[in-house]
């Protein structure tokens, strides 16, 4: 049997560690839209790893934003699977805040925002 230099099982180690991190990835789509069903663009979409595989992830980069396109899509990064929080804001609509468990390779979440609600008022009879 051949024996392994440094430089070999490092290289072994290496693509080792590299197909564990791509299979624990999702590729996440976030796609919004208003309770009509049309595409809502230029919202802003904030994605923030909460919990899983924190050791694969840069220390300085737990928080992704993007904003949608036309279409209302925002395609976010190869993310780590685990617990993440994805919030959407948008002019003239309410703000979204939902966690979601991404434990697949790919995920498409779906988003309906919802007008805003009437001002509330502590002068007012209720």
């Amino acid at each position: 049997m051949k024996k392994l230099g440094f430089l070999g099982l490092a290289t072994m180690w290496l693509a080792v560690a590299l197909t564990l991190t791509a299979a624990d990835n999702t590729t996440l789509t976030v796609h919004v839209t208003n309770q009509s069903g049309k595409p809502v663009g230029n919202a802003s979409v904030v994605v923030r790893f909460v919990s899983g595989s924190v050791a694969k992830l840069n220390k300085a980069h737990k928080e992704w934003e993007l904003r949608t396109s036309e279409e209302g899509m925002a395609k976010m990064p190869p993310l780590p699977q685990g617990k993440i929080l994805v919030q959407v804001i948008a002019k003239n609509y309410q703000t979204f805040g939902n966690t979601f468990d991404i434990n697949v390779d790919e995920k498409v979440i779906d988003v309906v925002l919802n007008p805003p609600q009437k001002q509330y008022s502590v002068h007012e009879v209720h």
